[in-house]
């Protein structure tokens, strides 16, 4: 879900994406942006793409051919890191997990002690595919200690739970506005340290993609030198603005409790229903609830019966969890407590209809409690 503010910043008449009136958005959006990432980054921008975008220009910047990347792979978008980082030249040393589980920080650091010179580690904060939620700083000591840099895939996480770009030592991180940031996609925030703008500009390679080649792009965003790059998204960059503006009226605090109050309420009631949560309760995401189907269950079906019955749209599994999960989204906008007893609502009728469920209710009441005591 938008909020109606955000799509009337889409309807803004249109100015040149060098106009001054447009730079000094740009320059709110950089200053908005770093307070969502806490970070003190110079380089700290709304890259045009998507939040694959990020993720390439976090690889491609880096990733020098024969360079070593430690990737965490619990997952898609951990395995499509290893991919990115390959198709650079770079050998990606796979430190695997279980998909639900998380990458524990030890194995990271034996990784980085048996492996060698190691340019980069690569691990995805939230895991959309699994919803496992990916502990950070720990490995960020560590890659401090062996003079590595980190990279952090927060496109899921980025406005849903706290994201502490320098308190954690990340190097560059990433995400996307469609998630918790509940704008449409098409941006990918981003932020790179001083220290990794240093490597970047030390490759002895020129950047593979001049697209996202981020020393071009810093010209373009760097206050008093503006140097034409590309046309900006002019639109989606009014959107960004807005959507950014909302995350602070409601305060990063306000806005992370009330994503774990409704997750808590979520999971609640679909326990209730035979539903469990596939990450242990420690490393469960709030925005993105992954529960596992019982086998008896058409969870394919069922998805469909609620998008055709209800208009609601949940997601299925992916790769191995294919047929066996679904994937429920309480990101920004979305993550209310009319959505979550209206879903819970649609499951239950949905399993009466099909003879899973006796009497109706026993979900809505387990939501219930939790909003009765709060989180």
């Amino acid at each position: 879900m938008v909020h109606p503010r955000v799509l009337q910043a889409l309807a803004t008449p249109l100015i040149g994406h060098l106009d001054p009136a447009f730079l000094a958005i740009m320059n709110d959006i950089q200053a908005r942006l770093r307070h969502l990432f806490s970070t003190s980054n110079r380089f700290t921008i709304a890259l045009s793409g998507t939040g694959s975008a990020g993720m390439e220009a976090a690889i491609v910047n880096v990733v020098e051919p024969g360079d070593v990347v430690i990737v965490g792979v619990n997952g898609v978008f951990g395995t499509r890191l290893a991919t990115v980082i390959e198709r650079c030249g770079g050998k990606a040393v796979r430190v695997e997990a279980p998909w639900g589980q998380i990458i524990p920080p030890d194995m990271i650091e034996a990784a980085l002690r048996r492996t060698g010179p190691i340019k980069a580690v690569a691990l995805v904060h939230a895991e959309t595919s699994t919803g496992a939620w990916q502990p950070i700083e720990a490995v960020g000591r560590l890659c401090r200690d062996h003079d590595t840099l980190l990279i952090v895939d927060a496109v899921t996480s980025l406005g849903g739970v706290p994201v502490e770009v320098d308190q954690w030592g990340i190097d560059i991180c990433y995400s996307g506005t469609q998630k918790c940031l509940s704008c449409p996609p098409g941006l990918a925030p981003l932020t790179v340290s001083a220290r990794a703008m240093d490597m970047i500009s030390r490759r002895r390679t020129p950047c593979q993609s001049w697209y996202l080649d981020l020393s071009l792009i810093a010209d373009y965003w760097a206050e008093g030198t503006r140097a034409y790059h590309h046309t900006a998204p002019v639109s989606m960059l009014y959107a960004l603005h807005e959507a950014l503006c909302l995350i602070e009226e409601e305060g990063l605090p306000a806005r992370f409790a009330r994503h774990r109050l409704h997750s808590a309420a979520l999971v609640a009631g679909l326990t209730e229903l035979g539903l469990t949560p596939l990450p242990p309760d420690e490393h469960r995401l709030p925005m993105l609830t992954c529960v596992t189907v019982p086998s008896h269950i058409d969870e394919a079906a069922v998805r469909q019966q609620l998008l055709q019955t209800f208009g609601i749209e949940i997601g299925g599994g992916l790769g191995p969890l294919k047929g066996t999960v679904w994937r429920v989204g309480l990101m920004g906008e979305s993550c209310t407590e009319a959505n979550v007893l209206t879903f819970l609502n649609a499951v239950e009728e949905l399993f009466i209809r099909s003879g899973r469920l006796s009497a109706p209710g026993h979900a809505l009441q387990a939501a219930t409690r939790v909003y009765s005591r709060g989180v």
